[in-house]
């Protein structure tokens, strides 16, 4: 057995002096110990959530095409593992933290991407008081609804890279900041009530930073050629300024910005980007935004899509105050969930935490269910 661990353990002898070590690991509750290393088992347990699978049928930037060659959220999150641990790999970082932070940093996305999380906000706001944000419901899920609300026991720093990756707001460099486990927990809350709070979060290790700079390189390149396969933009219309320093495609764009990283970090107890990368990366953001993004849905769908949440969300308050249990609301979620959750969630949270775990398609069939009455 010793030998097994001995393997387990072996890349901690190559590791930079500013990677997180797999001693280092802390979690809130205890757990017994097997020839895993503690981050790589976060790997297996986040792989092996519900969550995880509903990846599959979640939107990424588009959600009406019929075109199977379209990004799904899987697609993203995998695209964010690969290019995160080739930037740990390459700086001496560890591995087995970047891709466990990665392949979880997107579970707390609800149907139809950030237009359904704009609206899930709105009605989390008004029920709640508290706001809604992918990334710190993604802390949530593992915490405190995973495995039937026992939560999955991930390691803090994990949950921390979660809670800190989110790609919309780009730096030229990132510096990782020490936490206590409370403080991490204390900034978890404020999340809830606080902007200024989710602004400037800042992930604990040097791993973390990868991982957020990672989610940017993952998308803003891959959205341009989904983009163009459905006609929405040419690739022409890129600004040349951005082509000449990124390139024009995701290939080229994903290469160019890894080795900037790479070459300006190396040895570093930062992330960085050099200038040219940097200001390249805002405008082609900016671009996306003005080009893609904002174009992604149409007015009418946006609509449809408030009267599918907002119907959804008062139908199955009126199921729970009224103790429909033969609902789906019972029979697919709260019926396996423990009592430890059911008594600490009050009914609005409890229909926010089925709506944000629903996919697409998954949702579109409640509401020709129980808004439609369409029975099928």
């Amino acid at each position: 057995m010793n030998t097994i661990e001995e393997n387990m353990m072996k890349h901690n002898a190559n590791l930079s002096i500013y990677a997180t070590k797999d001693d280092e690991s802390i979690r809130l509750k205890k757990i017994e110990n097997d020839i895993r290393t503690s981050f790589f088992r976060d790997i297996d347990r986040i792989i092996y959530t519900l969550s995880y699978t509903r990846y599959i049928d979640k939107t990424q930037v588009f959600s009406n095409s019929d075109n199977d060659n379209i990004s799904k959220r899987m697609t993203h999150v995998q695209m964010v593992s690969k290019i995160a641990r080739t930037i740990s790999r390459a700086l001496g970082l560890n591995e087995d933290l970047t891709e466990a932070m990665a392949l979880g940093h997107d579970l707390g996305h609800v149907p139809f991407g950030h237009t359904g999380e704009k609206i899930l906000n709105d009605i989390s706001l008004k029920y709640t008081g508290k706001m809604f944000n992918h990334n710190v419901h993604g802390v949530r899920i593992l915490k405190d609804i995973e495995n039937n609300g026992k939560g999955s026991n991930i390691s803090i720093q994990v949950l921390d890279g979660i809670l800190c990756h989110n790609g919309e707001f780009v730096n030229s460099e990132y510096y990782p900041k020490k936490k206590t486990v409370d403080e991490f927990l204390e900034e978890y809350n404020n999340c809830y009530y606080d902007k200024e709070t989710l602004k400037s979060l800042r992930p604990m290790t040097l791993e973390g930073c990868v991982v957020r700079i990672s989610d940017v390189i993952g998308y803003i390149g891959r959205d341009i050629e989904d983009a163009v396969r459905l006609d929405v933009i040419d690739i022409n219309e890129i600004p040349s300024n951005i082509k000449d320093v990124l390139g024009v495609n995701n290939a080229e764009i994903i290469n160019k910005v890894i080795m900037d990283i790479v070459t300006n970090s190396i040895n570093k107890p930062y992330i960085k980007l050099s200038d040219d990368v940097f200001k390249a990366i805002v405008d082609l953001k900016k671009f996306n935004y003005q080009n893609i993004y904002d174009k992604a849905n149409t007015k009418e769908q946006i609509n449809f899509y408030i009267t599918v949440f907002n119907s959804l969300f008062e139908k199955y308050l009126e199921q729970l105050s009224n103790n429909e249990t033969d609902k789906d609301i019972f029979k697919v979620f709260l019926n396996s969930m423990s009592e430890e959750y059911i008594s600490s969630t009050s009914n609005e949270e409890k229909v926010i935490d089925f709506i944000a775990g629903m996919t697409d398609s998954y949702i579109l069939n409640q509401y020709n269910k129980y808004i439609l009455n369409n029975i099928y």
